[in-house]
Protein backbone atom coordinates (compact mmCIF):
# COMPACT_ATOMS: atom_id res chain seq x y z
CA UNK A 1 0.00 0.00 0.00
CA UNK A 2 1.61 3.33 -1.05
CA UNK A 3 2.42 6.00 1.50
CA UNK A 4 0.28 9.15 1.37
CA UNK A 5 1.56 12.37 -0.13
CA UNK A 6 0.34 14.39 2.86
CA UNK A 7 -0.15 13.87 6.56
CA UNK A 8 -2.36 16.29 8.52
CA UNK A 9 -1.73 16.08 12.26
CA UNK A 10 -4.30 17.46 14.70
CA UNK A 11 -3.41 17.64 18.41
CA UNK A 12 -6.53 17.29 20.56
CA UNK A 13 -7.29 17.69 24.25
CA UNK A 14 -10.90 17.45 25.46
CA UNK A 15 -12.21 18.14 21.95
CA UNK A 16 -15.16 15.72 21.85
CA UNK A 17 -17.62 18.51 20.98
CA UNK A 18 -15.49 20.17 18.32
CA UNK A 19 -13.57 17.31 16.69
CA UNK A 20 -16.41 15.78 14.60
CA UNK A 21 -16.95 19.02 12.64
CA UNK A 22 -13.18 19.44 12.29
CA UNK A 23 -12.73 15.95 10.90
CA UNK A 24 -15.70 16.44 8.56
CA UNK A 25 -14.08 19.58 7.14
CA UNK A 26 -10.65 17.99 6.77
CA UNK A 27 -11.84 14.72 5.21
CA UNK A 28 -14.22 16.53 2.83
CA UNK A 29 -11.37 18.79 1.72
CA UNK A 30 -9.09 15.81 1.13
CA UNK A 31 -11.69 14.01 -0.96
CA UNK A 32 -12.82 17.05 -2.95
CA UNK A 33 -9.24 17.92 -3.90
CA UNK A 34 -8.22 14.33 -4.53
CA UNK A 35 -5.30 14.49 -2.12
CA UNK A 36 -3.50 11.32 -1.15
CA UNK A 37 -3.57 12.10 2.56
CA UNK A 38 -3.96 10.75 6.07
CA UNK A 39 -5.34 12.56 9.11
CA UNK A 40 -3.59 11.81 12.40
CA UNK A 41 -5.40 12.90 15.55
CA UNK A 42 -3.16 12.89 18.62
CA UNK A 43 -5.19 12.65 21.81
CA UNK A 44 -3.35 14.39 24.63
CA UNK A 45 -4.80 12.49 27.58
CA UNK A 46 -8.31 13.84 27.17
CA UNK A 47 -10.70 13.42 30.09
CA UNK A 48 -13.77 13.47 27.86
CA UNK A 49 -14.79 11.16 24.99
CA UNK A 50 -12.39 12.55 22.40
CA UNK A 51 -10.69 9.19 21.67
CA UNK A 52 -14.00 7.35 21.31
CA UNK A 53 -15.40 10.07 19.05
CA UNK A 54 -12.33 9.93 16.79
CA UNK A 55 -12.37 6.14 16.61
CA UNK A 56 -16.07 6.17 15.73
CA UNK A 57 -15.43 8.73 12.99
CA UNK A 58 -12.56 6.61 11.64
CA UNK A 59 -14.95 3.71 11.00
CA UNK A 60 -16.52 5.89 8.29
CA UNK A 61 -13.33 7.62 7.15
CA UNK A 62 -10.28 5.39 6.58
CA UNK A 63 -8.15 8.51 6.15
CA UNK A 64 -8.33 9.07 9.92
CA UNK A 65 -6.25 7.35 12.57
CA UNK A 66 -5.78 7.99 16.28
CA UNK A 67 -2.63 8.21 18.38
CA UNK A 68 -2.85 8.50 22.15
CA UNK A 69 -0.39 10.08 24.55
CA UNK A 70 0.16 8.16 27.81
CA UNK A 71 -1.07 11.24 29.72
CA UNK A 72 -1.59 14.96 29.19
CA UNK A 73 1.83 16.05 27.94
CA UNK A 74 1.15 19.28 26.04
CA UNK A 75 0.62 20.53 22.52
CA UNK A 76 4.33 20.46 21.65
CA UNK A 77 4.61 16.82 22.71
CA UNK A 78 1.49 15.92 20.73
CA UNK A 79 2.66 17.64 17.57
CA UNK A 80 6.07 15.98 17.83
CA UNK A 81 4.54 12.55 18.36
CA UNK A 82 2.16 12.97 15.44
CA UNK A 83 4.67 14.31 12.95
CA UNK A 84 7.33 11.74 13.78
CA UNK A 85 4.81 8.95 13.25
CA UNK A 86 3.20 10.48 10.16
CA UNK A 87 3.74 8.65 6.87
CA UNK A 88 3.34 11.45 4.31
CA UNK A 89 6.01 12.98 2.11
CA UNK A 90 4.78 16.36 3.39
CA UNK A 91 3.61 16.55 7.00
CA UNK A 92 1.73 19.40 8.64
CA UNK A 93 -0.12 20.24 11.82
CA UNK A 94 -3.20 22.33 12.38
CA UNK A 95 -5.17 23.29 15.47
CA UNK A 96 -8.36 21.40 16.29
CA UNK A 97 -10.43 24.59 15.97
CA UNK A 98 -9.37 25.04 12.32
CA UNK A 99 -8.90 28.77 12.86
CA UNK A 100 -7.09 28.57 9.54
CA UNK A 101 -9.44 26.68 7.19
CA UNK A 102 -7.88 23.42 6.05
CA UNK A 103 -8.19 24.61 2.43
CA UNK A 104 -5.36 27.03 3.26
CA UNK A 105 -3.04 24.01 3.38
CA UNK A 106 -2.82 24.29 -0.42
CA UNK A 107 -0.65 27.38 0.03
CA UNK A 108 1.70 25.51 2.37
CA UNK A 109 1.93 22.53 0.04
CA UNK A 110 2.60 24.82 -2.93
CA UNK A 111 5.45 26.53 -1.07
CA UNK A 112 7.07 23.18 -0.36
CA UNK A 113 6.53 22.03 -3.94
CA UNK A 114 8.33 25.23 -4.94
CA UNK A 115 11.44 24.30 -2.98
CA UNK A 116 10.81 25.24 0.66
CA UNK A 117 11.64 22.74 3.37
CA UNK A 118 9.12 24.34 5.73
CA UNK A 119 6.05 26.50 5.10
CA UNK A 120 4.50 28.38 8.02
CA UNK A 121 1.13 30.07 8.03
CA UNK A 122 1.10 33.74 8.97
CA UNK A 123 -1.83 35.77 10.27
CA UNK A 124 0.08 39.03 9.94
CA UNK A 125 1.41 39.14 6.36
CA UNK A 126 -2.07 39.99 5.04
CA UNK A 127 -4.12 41.13 8.03
CA UNK A 128 -7.20 41.73 5.88
CA UNK A 129 -7.56 37.95 5.67
CA UNK A 130 -8.48 37.74 9.36
CA UNK A 131 -12.24 37.29 9.21
CA UNK A 132 -12.61 37.25 13.02
CA UNK A 133 -9.81 39.09 14.78
CA UNK A 134 -8.53 38.46 18.25
CA UNK A 135 -9.55 40.91 20.98
CA UNK A 136 -7.15 43.85 21.22
CA UNK A 137 -5.54 42.57 24.43
CA UNK A 138 -4.76 39.22 22.77
CA UNK A 139 -3.36 40.99 19.71
CA UNK A 140 -1.19 43.13 22.00
CA UNK A 141 0.23 40.23 23.99
CA UNK A 142 0.66 38.11 20.88
CA UNK A 143 2.60 40.79 19.05
CA UNK A 144 4.72 41.54 22.13
CA UNK A 145 5.62 37.88 22.51
CA UNK A 146 6.45 37.64 18.81
CA UNK A 147 8.68 40.72 19.06
CA UNK A 148 10.54 39.31 22.06
CA UNK A 149 10.92 35.98 20.30
CA UNK A 150 12.31 37.60 17.19
CA UNK A 151 14.77 39.67 19.21
CA UNK A 152 16.04 36.98 21.58
CA UNK A 153 16.02 34.04 19.18
CA UNK A 154 16.76 35.81 15.91
CA UNK A 155 13.64 34.57 14.16
CA UNK A 156 12.85 36.80 11.16
CA UNK A 157 9.18 35.85 10.87
CA UNK A 158 6.05 37.96 11.17
CA UNK A 159 4.19 35.17 12.99
CA UNK A 160 5.95 32.42 14.93
CA UNK A 161 2.88 31.13 16.82
CA UNK A 162 0.42 30.31 14.04
CA UNK A 163 -0.66 26.70 14.53
CA UNK A 164 -0.52 25.91 10.83
CA UNK A 165 2.86 24.64 9.62
CA UNK A 166 4.05 22.11 7.04
CA UNK A 167 7.37 20.32 6.56
CA UNK A 168 9.06 17.97 4.16
CA UNK A 169 9.32 14.55 5.74
CA UNK A 170 13.13 14.83 5.98
CA UNK A 171 12.98 18.23 7.71
CA UNK A 172 10.33 17.06 10.18
CA UNK A 173 12.25 13.92 11.11
CA UNK A 174 15.30 16.00 12.00
CA UNK A 175 13.64 18.98 13.68
CA UNK A 176 11.14 17.12 15.84
CA UNK A 177 13.68 14.61 17.13
CA UNK A 178 15.65 17.60 18.43
CA UNK A 179 12.65 19.42 19.92
CA UNK A 180 12.61 19.59 23.72
CA UNK A 181 9.70 21.94 24.59
CA UNK A 182 6.48 20.00 25.22
CA UNK A 183 3.95 22.79 25.70
CA UNK A 184 2.89 26.06 24.04
CA UNK A 185 6.41 27.43 23.55
CA UNK A 186 7.46 24.75 21.08
CA UNK A 187 6.80 26.82 17.93
CA UNK A 188 9.79 29.17 18.33
CA UNK A 189 12.00 26.21 19.21
CA UNK A 190 11.24 24.25 16.04
CA UNK A 191 11.79 27.38 13.93
CA UNK A 192 15.06 28.07 15.75
CA UNK A 193 16.20 24.48 15.11
CA UNK A 194 15.17 24.72 11.46
CA UNK A 195 17.23 27.85 10.88
CA UNK A 196 20.17 26.40 12.77
CA UNK A 197 20.08 23.29 10.58
CA UNK A 198 19.92 25.36 7.39
CA UNK A 199 16.39 24.61 6.25
CA UNK A 200 14.59 27.01 3.93
CA UNK A 201 11.47 28.45 5.57
CA UNK A 202 8.74 30.33 3.70
CA UNK A 203 5.94 32.31 5.35
CA UNK A 204 2.55 31.95 3.67
CA UNK A 205 -0.36 34.32 4.41
CA UNK A 206 -3.45 32.43 5.56
CA UNK A 207 -7.04 33.29 6.31
CA UNK A 208 -7.78 33.19 10.02
CA UNK A 209 -10.82 33.35 12.28
CA UNK A 210 -10.15 33.68 16.01
CA UNK A 211 -11.96 31.14 18.19
CA UNK A 212 -12.89 32.47 21.64
CA UNK A 213 -12.74 28.92 23.00
CA UNK A 214 -8.95 28.91 22.78
CA UNK A 215 -7.42 27.66 26.03
CA UNK A 216 -4.22 29.67 26.02
CA UNK A 217 -3.74 32.15 28.87
CA UNK A 218 -1.56 35.04 27.81
CA UNK A 219 -0.49 35.73 31.39
CA UNK A 220 0.31 32.24 32.65
CA UNK A 221 1.26 30.65 29.34
CA UNK A 222 3.04 33.80 28.22
CA UNK A 223 5.37 33.59 31.23
CA UNK A 224 5.96 29.92 30.54
CA UNK A 225 6.80 30.71 26.92
CA UNK A 226 9.39 33.24 28.05
CA UNK A 227 10.92 30.51 30.21
CA UNK A 228 10.90 28.24 27.16
CA UNK A 229 12.79 30.85 25.14
CA UNK A 230 15.48 30.87 27.81
CA UNK A 231 15.60 27.06 27.71
CA UNK A 232 16.06 27.11 23.93
CA UNK A 233 18.92 29.58 24.14
CA UNK A 234 20.57 27.48 26.87
CA UNK A 235 20.10 24.29 24.84
CA UNK A 236 21.72 25.99 21.86
CA UNK A 237 24.72 27.01 23.97
CA UNK A 238 25.08 23.39 25.11
CA UNK A 239 25.05 22.21 21.48
CA UNK A 240 21.92 20.09 21.86
CA UNK A 241 20.64 21.11 18.43
CA UNK A 242 23.88 20.20 16.65
CA UNK A 243 23.85 16.46 17.21
CA UNK A 244 23.31 13.96 14.44
CA UNK A 245 19.81 12.59 14.13
CA UNK A 246 18.98 9.13 12.88
CA UNK A 247 15.77 9.27 10.89
CA UNK A 248 12.98 6.94 11.92
CA UNK A 249 12.40 4.18 9.38
CA UNK A 250 8.89 3.91 7.98
CA UNK A 251 8.99 0.15 8.26
CA UNK A 252 9.13 0.50 12.03
CA UNK A 253 6.12 2.83 12.05
CA UNK A 254 3.94 0.29 10.26
CA UNK A 255 4.44 -2.41 12.89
Amino acid sequence: MPYPSYSIVIPAFNESNRIPATLDSVVNCIRQRGWSAEVVVVDDGSRDRTPEVVLDFATRAPEVRLLRNPANRGKGYSVRSGLLQALGEVVMFTDADLSAPIEEAEGLFAAIAGGADIAIGSRWLERARQSIRQPLYRQFFGRCFNAVTRLVMGLPFADTQCGFKAFTRAAAQTIFQLQTIDRWGFDPEILFIALKRGYRIVEVPVSWAHDERTRISYLKDGMRMLEDIAIVRWSALLGRYNKDVEHIHRSLLRK
